[in-house]
């Protein structure tokens, strides 16, 4: 699978360590960046830029990295088409693949340990959607509303 990374500052030593474990699992990456370490970049180049790779080449999926996961989570959402998970357990990481299917994957590098986040990607990278009719429903009132820019209709519950 062609997994594309970003991260900034606070993630850059996760994101190298993830991109070496991906390729030994057998997976194809592309580093987003940055490149190498500065303490002062910011997340939303790297990480916008994972995500428009990933909207753009359907059945990839991104993982971007910072410190806490949560501004790179909400700056892959910003991208048409991504549905970026911020995970801190398996289980988050699996119910993001399975009822939600979401294509990008946040990570706090200094939320947990090194093993613990790569066992999170693991499950994320492993994990297919359900398609359940519950779900698909779901993702299409949202991508409807991201073609359209209405919002869904309150359901009438009577």
């Amino acid at each position: 699978m062609r997994v594309y990374l970003g991260s900034d500052h606070a993630g850059f030593e996760l994101k190298s360590v993830l991109a070496t474990w991906l390729v030994s699992a057998g997976h194809e990456v592309t580093d987003c960046g940055p490149a190498s370490y500065h303490g002062d970049d910011d997340y939303p180049p790297y990480v916008m830029r994972a995500a428009v790779l990933v909207a753009g080449d359907p059945g990839s999926l991104g993982i971007v990295i910072g410190g806490s996961g949560n501004g790179e989570q909400i700056a892959a959402n910003k991208i048409r088409g991504i549905r970026a998970a911020l995970a801190w357990s398996e289980e988050t990481a699996r119910l993001a693949r399975l009822h939600n299917d979401a294509n990008v994957l946040s990570l706090g590098a200094r939320m947990h340990p090194v093993a613990e986040a790569i066992a999170f990607a693991q499950v994320f990278l492993e994990t297919p959607f359900s398609g359940e009719a519950r779900h698909a429903r779901r993702l299409a009132l949202i991508s409807d509303y991201e073609a359209s820019g209405d919002l869904p209709p309150l359901p009438g519950h009577g």
